[in-house]
């Protein structure tokens, strides 16, 4: 665990402030033991290529390092970043495990509102009334009878619902969600889904020609988003075309392709991100920035030096991560730098840089405002949280012999997927995250974790809060001063919970509770998303399969006010 570094100069390791440039999850259950280059993790390398191990039926499987962020993807030595030759090698093989409806995709949650960093995607809930382009008579979810058998009183009525749609042998990951007033909105597949908040009822639904292949993690501010949508129906199909929808009304709007950016633009994966007015889309070997109004393409691969960006995060300000080449060092093993930069969204152009040293990888934003960014360094095994100030400067650099982590889902060597991650909350001067479980039996059962509020002036731990016994808990929200927590559900039937801490810690105060008949059926969503949004909670499962006779996968769950 690297020391805390004297003020005004960072510690030996840390990224180092740079000379002045031009201006411009949810809790796992399993037991396992994590790896290097997570908060105080022990030094043992997993391969920084390689995907999920395979899990249950039809799954891929659960990360292997439970709550913490994806393997670093070769911070410092990464053959990938800055070698456009390599790049073309590496997708020709990647190719061979793309095919199928396998896509590199991600999703998070943020909210645009000053300083609390919540989980609600985009556009707020509002008092309006939703388009309803249906009957109505939607079923609230498979056997909600059942998930509410023997419910108490002042207990959470919870609606389910399972997939119904048929897919590729592989299953199709899904995105969101995104609360939009009275609706809440998924994408999986071929299809954009609007359900009822009080009661899961679909509202409507837009279908899709192809498959969507990659999604923002934000919406913008009246409702609008844009995918990434294959180009055609084929196993070897590019993602190279957008297609917005407007989920406020419950409608398609344009579609327009993806104009390549050079010769090693091959347009495999996508990374993509909306602020204000701009989506950006980031693949292998190229990036850029597109109007939502009307699909126009604003600018290509941001550039600074011999920087390029390549991985991008959105909400209420626009961050990008360049991989920084050495002209002086072509070897496929110089380590390399990177570089953290705010951009215009309407231009491309750089607001502010920060250089890290070589060797370090960034790997998550777990805040956007404040900005707090997560890195590690693969040769020296340890990593780094650090909060900056809105010119890019480093605030402080945290300071914690806890076995901090966060929820964050993404795998391969394509996507960064820098706000793929619940399990973290801010406001203005303190960072919420979870640990990692204790005392955890043989089969992984009764584990229980702390919150640890971290003071983001000092970067200094302000106090410890304990989950019940036997239960695992993580940091959803800020709301009214308070972090707003999810539990997960116990080994004795107790159902999931929100409840909240003061600002002081303590002893969480249960505000939400699902009926004990829904515990099996929330433990069973595999590497879900989580979004707390107008005092409800969503739970949507990461992948899903096409339904087999009488098996079906859990879809999205929802229990609140």
């Amino acid at each position: 665990m690297p020391p805390a570094p004297p003020a005004g100069a960072p510690g030996y390791g840390y990224p180092q402030t740079p000379p002045q440039q031009p201006g411009y999850g949810y809790p796992q259950t399993s037991p396992q033991q994590p790896g290097y280059g997570y908060p105080g993790q022990p030094p043992t390398g997993p391969n920084p290529y390689a995907q999920t191990q395979q899990g249950g039926y039809g799954y891929p499987g659960q990360p292997q390092y439970p709550g913490a962020p994806v393997p670093p993807q070769g911070g410092g030595k990464n053959p990938f970043k800055g070698k456009p030759g390599a790049i073309v090698a590496a997708a020709v093989a990647g190719l061979l495990v793309i095919g199928g409806g396998a896509y590199f995709m991600f999703s998070g949650s943020s909210d645009n509102k000053k300083p609390v960093a919540d989980k609600s995607h985009g556009a707020q809930p509002s008092g309006s009334a939703s388009v309803d382009k249906g009957d109505g008579k939607g079923n609230g979810g498979s056997d909600s009878s059942d998930i509410n058998a023997g419910i108490k009183d002042g207990e959470a009525r919870v609606w389910l619902h399972e997939n119904e749609t048929a897919l590729t042998q592989n299953g199709a990951e899904q995105h969101g969600p995104w609360r939009l007033g009275d609706v809440v909105v998924k994408a999986m597949y071929k299809e954009v889904v609007g359900y009822a908040v009080a009661d899961g009822k679909e509202k409507w639904k837009v279908s899709l020609d192809t498959p969507i292949c990659s999604a923002p993690h934000d919406t913008t501010a009246d409702g609008k988003i844009v995918f990434g949508v294959q180009e055609n129906n084929t196993k070897d199909a590019k993602c190279n075309q957008l297609q917005m929808v407007d989920l406020a009304a419950g409608k398609a709007g344009w579609k327009a392709p993806v104009p390549s950016e050079g010769l090693f633009d091959i347009m495999v994966g996508g990374d993509m991100a909306i602020s204000g007015n701009t989506v950006v889309l980031a693949r292998m070997g190229g990036a850029s920035g597109f109007s939502i109004t009307d699909g126009k393409k604003l600018y290509g691969t941001p550039k600074t030096g011999n920087c390029r960006s390549d991985a991008f995060a959105g909400g209420p300000k626009l961050i990008s991560v360049g991989t920084c080449s050495d002209p002086n060092n072509t070897s496929m093993d110089a380590p390399q730098s990177e570089l953290l930069q705010e951009l215009d969204p309407a231009t491309g152009q750089p607001k502010w840089n920060y250089q890290y040293d070589k060797g370090w990888s960034i790997r998550r934003i777990y805040s956007m405002d404040p900005l707090v960014v997560y890195a590690t360094n693969k040769d020296k095994k340890t990593w780094n949280i650090s909060t900056f100030t809105p010119d890019g400067k480093v605030r402080s650099q945290v300071d914690s012999k806890s076995q901090l982590t966060a929820n964050c889902s993404g795998f391969g060597i394509v996507d960064r997927q820098l706000q793929d991650c619940s399990g973290t909350a801010a406001d203005a001067n303190t960072l919420y995250i979870s640990t990692e479980g204790k005392d955890a039996g043989d089969l992984g059962v009764g584990r229980s974790n702390d919150i640890v509020a971290i003071d983001l002036g000092t970067g200094k731990e302000k106090w410890h809060a304990a989950a019940p016994k036997g239960r695992m808990m993580e940091p959803l929200a800020v709301e009214g001063g308070k972090v707003v927590v999810y539990i997960e559900p116990g080994i004795d039937d107790e159902g999931a919970a929100i409840a909240t801490l003061p600002p002081t810690g303590g002893t969480p105060t249960i505000t939400l509770q699902s009926p004990s008949a829904a515990a099996s059926t929330e433990q069973a969503f595999f590497s879900p998303r989580i979004t707390w949004a107008g005092g409800r909670v969503f739970l949507l499962n990461g992948r899903v399969n096409s339904p087999k006779g009488d098996q079906r996968d859990n879809s999205i769950l929802s229990f609140g006010k």
